[in-house]
């Protein structure tokens, strides 16, 4: 999804000359004209959390409208740690936005994107894998696994946190591993969530519960983000469906009422995984293959997308000046004008779970206090806000006013 967003940013931005290839090696699905109504949603279906930030980036795309349709909005975050008693509530009223967020089926923000990516006239080649590039006089030269080459002034690298050409690349990442899984599954629960997402925290590990759309009768369900200790993460994958929901209700509790039913459940191990080098003559690395964080506060794909709203202006600027796309000098701009943003939304998502699960009692005191002042401080509050909507100034989006 990020390299497709780039490629729509760049094909906006870019002049209409400019060539672009999007090189998946999964078989891009077929689209047809009659998917939107045809679509319908599965208990089951994955999602993904946009922050607000990431609604108006694919709103200057043209395609929020659309993937509207399907986007259930966050009203307001509940914020909480298990056992004790500091809490704070953000609502999106309080800052006269439509919704903090919204949360949205991958099925149809992928397909939507395909569509448009289409539509755009951008070419594909799928499937089909970079498997080497070199650099050359005037950009890079591809070796595809089909041995066939392909001549680019400018690569960019999203192929995921275990990228195999970053590696090819000879650019390494560090990796912090957690020692934890994140246990992903929907759950049906006998309340409705109203529009609420809960970011809960325990000694186990943050749990996010995300509200969904409504799916034609089945009772109402969130989108479960569950971390926790490897061992626990593979026990509670295997148990019976009655054990997994009394071990969930008993850490979440009953703000939704009674937990009924849980989907399939999937798990993937933790680690922030951190590209050494972002950028070299004629290479960008980006999405997870340049930083994978930890899924508290979701802020993962959101940061992903600044960074590719950030790179289309900076390669707008420099097509408009006459300058070559994979010049050093216009990647190092990228690069700088994004450096703070990445850096305070991963540390955020780095220190946060682990403030959380500390067990030190005065520590946890002191958190209780932190909670309760956010909660009390509305100009603390709305900073707190518009860093995890994006919309710190470091983001790019001062213009946007809470």
């Amino acid at each position: 999804m990020v390299g497709v967003s780039l490629a729509l940013a760049l094909r906006q931005q870019l002049p209409a000359a400019t060539r672009l290839l999007l090189v998946e090696s999964f078989p891009l699905p077929t689209v047809g004209a009659d998917f939107k109504s045809q679509y319908s949603a599965s208990f089951d279906a994955r999602s993904t959390a946009l922050s607000y930030a990431s609604c108006l980036i694919y709103e200057e795309l043209g395609l929020w409208d659309v993937l509207r349709e399907r986007a259930c909005a966050i009203e307001s975050v509940h914020v909480s740690e298990r056992g004790r008693f500091g809490s704070t509530l953000l609502e999106a009223a309080d800052y006269q936005w439509p919704a903090l967020g919204y949360v949205i089926e991958n099925a149809w923000l992928g397909n939507i994107l395909i569509e448009a990516l289409r539509q755009a006239g951008v070419d594909t080649l799928s499937p089909a894998r970079v498997v080497n590039a070199q650099p050359q006089d005037h950009g890079m030269l591809l070796q595809l696994d089909s041995e066939e080459q392909l001549d680019c002034a400018l690569l960019v690298v999203a192929d995921g946190a275990n990228s195999s050409l970053r590696d090819a690349l000879g650019i390494e990442a560090k990796q912090q591993n957690y020692e934890q899984q994140a246990l992903i599954a929907n759950i049906g629960h006998a309340g409705p969530h109203a529009g609420r997402a809960f970011e809960r925290f325990t000694s186990q590990g943050p749990m996010a519960l995300l509200p969904l759309q409504a799916v034609t009768g089945e009772t109402p369900r969130s989108a479960l983000v569950w971390s926790l200790p490897s061992t626990q993460a593979e026990q509670l994958m295997s148990c019976e469906e009655d054990v997994f929901l009394a071990s969930l209700q008993q850490q979440f509790g009953y703000r939704v009422g009674k937990m009924q039913r849980v989907g399939e459940r999937h798990a993937y191990p933790l680690a922030l995984v951190q590209s050494l080098e972002q950028a070299r003559q004629g290479v960008v690395i980006m999405g997870n293959a340049a930083h994978s964080l930890h899924p508290v506060a979701g802020q993962g794909f959101n940061l992903a997308l600044r960074d590719v709203a950030r790179l289309a202006r900076v390669l707008s600027a420099a097509a408009t000046e006459g300058r070559s796309l994979g010049e050093i000098g216009v990647l190092q701009q990228y690069c700088e004008q994004q450096a703070t943003d990445q850096q305070r939304t991963t540390a955020f998502s780095d220190q946060l779970p682990g403030l959380f699960t500390h067990g030190n009692q005065a520590l946890g005191m002191l958190r209780d206090f932190g909670l309760f002042t956010l909660d009390l401080s509305p100009g603390l509050k709305r900073e707190f806000v518009r860093h995890t909507a994006g919309l710190a100034p470091s983001a790019g989006y001062r213009n946007v006013q809470p």
